[in-house]
């Protein structure tokens, strides 16, 4: 077993590295940050653009139905355009007389067309005690102390996470 001088000694150590990890990071945005502000006038410019002349297609295709019969849509300059139909959208006012008009109507299908969901709710039951939690047969797993370490001033990780992932990723392609 270690002693606790040696302990302290791998945190101080651990310390100075997650410091030296910080700070990479803390560049490496400032690095990205300069850039995208760098970029920014023109990319805004650009979204403008293409906004306005996607706006004047839709609105030319939209004037010119009649060219777009048969086939209903085409490919232009890798753009494609035309017409398709709409996904139809169901909606009622009264769900409680659609349930009723579905069993009288439907019943064959009631149970297709008519959703019952009914489950315990664990979010609920984090707030009950251990003893109420027995008695309706709930067991509490995976609550015994496990050791751990973090720092809890730093997102760090979670930049270095979004990083390793991408340049393994990349490796990988």
């Amino acid at each position: 077993m270690a002693t606790m001088q040696e302990i302290e000694t791998k945190a101080k150590a651990h310390a100075a590295a997650r410091l030296a990890l910080t700070n990479h990071v803390t560049l490496l945005n400032a690095e990205i940050e300069a850039v995208k502000q760098k970029r920014l006038k023109k990319l805004r410019e650009a979204v403008a653009t293409a906004t306005e002349t996607g706006d004047e297609l839709l609105a030319l295709v939209s004037e010119s139905s009649e060219l777009f019969k048969k086939p209903k849509s085409a490919v232009l300059h890798g753009i494609k355009l035309g017409f398709k139909k709409e996904k139809g959208r169901i909606s009622f006012a009264d769900e409680d007389q659609v349930l009723k008009l579905i069993r009288k109507h439907l019943p064959d299908l009631a149970d297709v067309l008519i959703v019952t969901t009914e489950k315990p709710s664990k979010e609920a039951m984090n707030n009950l005690e251990a003893g109420q939690l027995k008695k309706i047969g709930v067991t509490v797993t995976a609550d015994s102390d496990m050791a751990f370490i973090s720092d809890p001033t730093s997102d760090v990780d979670k930049i270095v996470s979004a990083l390793l992932k991408g340049a393994s990723e990349a490796e990988a392609a």
